[in-house]
């Protein structure tokens, strides 16, 4: 093997000997389209409704009044969640709209 090798015997080593390579070339061919007519779309089935399934809630019970330490009314609140805290949350986010002052007594699973 003779230590300085030319480009083009680099080239052979590496990529094989270059064999002319034959261009094909191929017309596309187009099959003939049946003449059908489009078909009506597809209507699926009406899905059936599920039976209402249980979903969780509990009841918050908040003290809520405008004056503070004066005259206070209870407030009940529905949530429809699991988690106490986020039930407690949003009693609380609600009752501040129209109340200033709000306090939590109670929150009890329905």
């Amino acid at each position: 093997m003779t230590p300085e090798l030319t480009e083009e015997e680099m080239r052979r080593a590496l990529f094989g000997s270059p064999a002319p390579a034959e261009q094909i070339i191929a017309t596309p061919v187009q099959a003939p389209t049946p003449d059908i007519a489009p078909a009506q779309p597809v209507i699926p089935p009406q899905k059936k409704k599920a039976a209402k399934t249980f979903t969780p809630r509990l009841k918050v019970t908040l003290r809520v009044g405008n004056e503070f330490e004066g005259k206070t009314h209870e407030m009940i609140h529905e949530a429809d969640t699991l988690s106490t805290l986020l039930a407690e949350q949003e009693a609380v986010k609600a009752a501040r709209k129209k109340y200033r002052y709000v306090e939590v007594v109670s929150v009890k699973s329905m």
